[in-house]
C-alpha cells in the first residue's frame, strides 16, 4: 500500500511538472518581454529573458507546486518574479498593466495548445500492451495536466491580492490615491493568499473559472 501511494504521487508529479514548468517559466518570461519591448531592459539585463527554468526557479514556489501536487485537486505553484522597472515606460501605468497581463495571457494561451495536444493525442489510440501505450497514458494525462495547470495560474495570478498581477491591474486602473492606498496592503497580501490556499476558500472562488475555461477550450477545438 505504501508503495503503491509512493509510486502514485511520483507520476502525479512526473505529469504536471512539464507543464508547471513551462506554465510558470513562460509566465515570467512574457512579463519580462512586454516590460522590454515598452523600454524597460531590467529583465534582459538579468538573463531573465530566457526559457531555461534554472534562473526562474523560487524555492518556496517549487515547494508549493509538489506540495499542492499531492495534496489538493488543483496545482500552484510560481517562480522568482521577473524585475520590472516602470520608471523606463512612456507611461507607467499603463505599462505596468499591459506587463502584469501578460503572464496570464500566456498561461490561457498554453492552455490552449495543451488542448489540441491533447485532442491530436487522444486521437491516436494506441495498441494495448505496445511501447507506445504507455507513453500515450503520460502524454494523455500530461496534456490534461496542461490544461489544468495553466488554467489554474491564469486565474490565480488575476486575483486582486498583492503581490498576484491581478493587484498590480487593479491598481493601474484605479485613480492615483486608491492606488496608493491598495498598494499599501501588499505586506499583507502573501499572508492572505496562504490562508485563502489553507482554508479551500481560494478553490473555491476559481474552480468554476477554471471548469468554465476548460469548457470553452473544449468547445474551440471541437470547432477546428
Amino acid at each position: 500500500m505504501f508503495t503503491t501511494d509512493i509510486a502514485a504521487s511520483v507520476t502525479k508529479i512526473a505529469v504536471a511538472l512539464i507543464p508547471m514548468l513551462l506554465g510558470m517559466v513562460c509566465h515570467e518570461v512574457a512579463h519580462g518581454w512586454v516590460a522590454y519591448k515598452l523600454g524597460d531592459p531590467t529583465a534582459k539585463a538579468r538573463g531573465r529573458l530566457t526559457l531555461n527554468p534554472i534562473p526562474h526557479i523560487d524555492p518556496m514556489g517549487t515547494a508549493m507546486f509538489v506540495l499542492t501536487a499531492l495534496t489538493s485537486p488543483f496545482v500552484i505553484g510560481w517562480a522568482r518574479p521577473v524585475p520590472v522597472d516602470s520608471r523606463w515606460f512612456t507611461n507607467p501605468r499603463k505599462g505596468m498593466i499591459l506587463v502584469s497581463a501578460a503572464g496570464p495571457i500566456t498561461n490561457f494561451f498554453l492552455a490552449i495548445i495543451f488542448g489540441i495536444l491533447f485532442a491530436f493525442v487522444a486521437q491516436s489510440t494506441p495498441v494495448p500492451g505496445s511501447l507506445y501505450a504507455s507513453v500515450y497514458t503520460f502524454l494523455y494525462k500530461m496534456c490534461i495536466a496542461g490544461v489544468w495547470i495553466n488554467l489554474t495560474l491564469g486565474w490565480f495570478n488575476l486575483m486582486p491580492f498583492p503581490p498576484l498581477d491581478g493587484s498590480n491591474i487593479v491598481a493601474g486602473l484605479l485613480p492615483p490615491h486608491l492606488a496608493y492606498k491598495f498598494q499599501g496592503f501588499s505586506r499583507y497580501g502573501f499572508i492572505l493568499i496562504i490562508l485563502l490556499l489553507a482554508t479551500g476558500f481560494l478553490g473555491t472562488i476559481i474552480s468554476p473559472l477554471i471548469t468554465g475555461s476548460a469548457e470553452l477550450i473544449q468547445q474551440l477545438i471541437s470547432l477546428i
